[in-house]
């Protein structure tokens, strides 16, 4: 591609020939710029583009026409020069760029002036001198891009130098044309002035006498172009003391940042919850990490200055919903160990009530005369050994609170003991399928038993028109279920119902939470399948477990 433009320079720019190598140094262009992937598809308006490029430089190419186009390549390199990390790449990047820029001012430049003679020693380091420079490129070390690593142009540095290119330029043509200079001399006066006016920019933009200099007022200007930072920051400190919930939180934040003059709406998802908020447009920018998803509607096209103020604003709000979460979950540490803590202070109330009723069930087994046959005594004969059993369960596990769940029961043993336990208390039992070789985990099924039965007979003591039913399936899957007629669980209780304690007219919620977590432990999942008024259905769900295992 240089080998081509340097032909074409040397024959002149009205040179017929000279346009045709300028043609093909075109097409190498196409095929070396870095703007387009080589795989991407043309549209309709680049192409035309291109072959209006190309008659242009057909029909229309001339000496300034040239200088111009040189003075845009030289800043398409410049700009790639302070972007590689391969040491060898950049250094063959700078001898381009010092080609591009010795092509411009030794040879082009003075030939689009008028009567402008050149030495000829310039002459010939113009033919013979530059290409040595063809010489020292293909001699460095071949480092090429990775294919993954985007083709980036840094737009400042590019802009800055076709500018400077073009006023070294034109300040040689005003010396030339005022002061009556040779263009040597014109151009060292250019030189000179552009090195001094930079020199001066340079001490301007951190300056050592102990004030703030340009970088700070442009500093300053990137962090305050529509967006008010402070008031922002503040805004999700107050309203982190304020807001306890995590996606209450998150959504409150998002309302205020519609508030912001440059956003016009936007959506948010976590992994519980999802909010939109404003109205969409067609502009947008997303953030996104492991916790928050946050995508940010705008009027008018964003700047990069603007956003790279939405990617800080987005990690503001990332961390302080991550910094809720952690609260959460701190809370529900602290207040299970508080329970577990009070169980351990009832650990020795508990013992000494099994140790009574152990006594009453001694004494109901040694009653054996004919009179005590009674509804009674039936009654204690029948409840007293499981208040027994159920006791001394509660007492190992608050003795041994991280002991596994090892044993497991007959599902019809377990049915059938449920039922009696229940019995003559309105609760309608359905069974489905066979279970005499199922073997079910005992204190998970003897915990959701009573937690689920509990709750809907506390149900039916604030209304007597509610009914219960439990059924048992155990065919394909296990599956317990409790039903009742009474009235759904709130929104604002279900939002935290078996993931943590949550406040409700009859408790905390603690027995579902634990049957919750020990169903996952267990291989097992509850749920509540059903929440409508009339049908309030609580299901435990697992895989079937044959064998018998004691």
């Amino acid at each position: 591609m240089l080998v081509s433009l340097h032909l074409a320079a040397m024959w002149g720019a009205e040179d017929i020939w000279a346009r045709g190598l300028m043609l093909a140094h075109f097409g190498l262009f196409i095929l070396w710029q870095p703007f387009m992937r080589g795989e991407q598809r043309l549209t309709s308006s680049q192409v035309a583009a291109i072959i209006a490029i190309a008659l242009g430089t057909l029909y229309f190419l001339n000496w300034w026409l040239l200088a111009l186009w040189v003075s845009v390549l030289a800043g398409i390199v410049g700009g790639k020069v302070f972007l590689f990390q391969a040491r060898w790449l950049r250094r063959f990047y700078l001898v381009v760029l010092l080609y591009l820029v010795s092509l411009l001012l030794v040879w082009i430049v003075p030939n689009s002036f008028v009567r402008v003679t050149l030495p000829g020693d310039v002459v010939f380091l113009a033919h013979y001198g530059l290409p040595i420079l063809f010489l020292v490129m293909m001699v460095i070390p071949a480092e090429p891009d990775s294919t993954e690593t985007p083709q980036v142009v840094d737009f400042f540095y590019a802009a800055m130098i076709v500018l400077l290119l073009i006023v070294l330029a034109l300040g040689s043509f005003a010396f030339m044309t005022v002061g009556k200079l040779d263009y040597i001399m014109a151009l060292s006066y250019s030189m000179l002035i552009i090195a001094g006016v930079l020199l001066i920019l340079s001490f301007a933009w951190n300056p050592r006498a102990g004030f703030g200099g340009l970088s700070v007022y442009f500093s300053r200007y990137l962090l305050s172009i529509g967006l008010p930072f402070e008031r922002w920051l503040y805004f999700l400190a107050e309203l982190s003391q304020l807001e306890t919930k995590p996606e209450r939180f998150m959504k409150e934040a998002c309302v205020g940042l519609a508030r912001l003059p440059w956003v016009s709406g936007g959506f948010w998802h976590t992994a519980g919850e999802s909010g939109d908020f404003g109205k969409v447009s067609k502009n947008s920018v997303e953030y996104t990490n492991q916790e928050i998803h946050l995508r940010v509607f705008t009027e008018l096209p964003l700047s990069p200055s603007l956003i790279w103020h939405f990617q800080l604003l987005g990690q503001l709000l990332g961390e302080f919903y991550v910094a809720k979460q952690r609260e959460q979950k701190l809370q529900q540490q602290t207040y299970v160990q508080a329970v577990h803590e009070t169980g351990a202070r009832m650990t020795h109330d508990v013992k000494n009530l099994l140790q009574s009723l152990n006594v009453l069930c001694a004494a109901a087994e040694r009653d054996t005369a004919p009179d005590a046959g009674g509804e009674l005594s039936s009654l204690m004969r029948r409840q007293l050994p499981a208040i027994t059993q159920r006791l001394q369960q509660t007492l190992d596990k608050l003795q041994k609170p991280d002991a596994s769940n090892g044993r497991f029961i007959k599902a019809d043993t377990w049915w059938e003991g449920l039922q009696r336990s229940y019995a003559g208390r309105g609760v309608e039992f359905s069974r489905e399928g066979p279970g005499d070789a199922v073997m079910l985990p005992k204190e998970l099924f003897d915990c959701a038993g009573d937690n689920l039965l509990q709750n809907a007979l506390r149900k039916r003591r604030l209304d007597e028109s509610v009914t219960i039913r439990a059924s048992f399936r155990c065919d394909d899957a296990i599956e317990f279920t409790v039903c009742d007629t009474g009235t759904p669980v709130a929104a604002e209780v279900l939002r935290g119902l078996m993931r943590g304690p949550v406040p409700s007219e009859s408790g905390f919620g603690i027995g579902l939470y634990q049957t919750s977590r020990l169903a996952e432990i267990s291989g097992f999942s509850l749920q509540l399948r059903d929440n409508d008024q009339g049908r309030v259905c609580f299901s435990l769900r697992g895989e079937v477990r044959r064998g018998a295992r004691q």
